[in-house]
């Protein structure tokens, strides 16, 4: 049996989301086809469909890189386009699979939360 797969987007990841959603609109609206934004928010919209078929999709962290703050039992990374980052956590039970996104981050700031330079 196949679980079915939620994905969740909470709270830093949701504003972001909803963010570059407002800004790509606004830019389709004016006409514009092509920006960082719309591909931005293309990929991610592209990546949550691929978690829908496969929650273990992206690359999973060691558990002694997963940062203290964020307090989860699994860390999972998708890269998206213009060096963006996704950060999920998977839970789950005998009924169904959720994936809690927990950061849509641009590469500059992955790179602080997770202490590389």
């Amino acid at each position: 049996m196949i679980k079915p797969v939620k994905i969740i987007l909470l709270d830093e990841a949701k504003e972001e989301f909803e963010r570059l959603n407002k800004i790509a609109g606004w830019q389709k609206e004016k006409g514009i086809e092509n920006s960082e934004e719309i591909r931005l928010i293309n990929s991610i919209k592209s990546k949550i469909e691929l978690l829908k078929r496969n929650p273990f999709f992206g690359d999973n962290f060691p558990k002694r890189l997963i940062p203290k703050n964020y307090d989860v039992p699994n860390l999972w990374r998708i890269e998206l386009s213009n060096f963006w980052r996704m950060i999920y956590t998977i839970r789950g039970d005998n009924i169904e699979i959720i994936c809690f996104v927990l950061n849509i981050t641009d590469h500059k700031k992955y790179n602080k939360i997770f202490g590389y330079k």
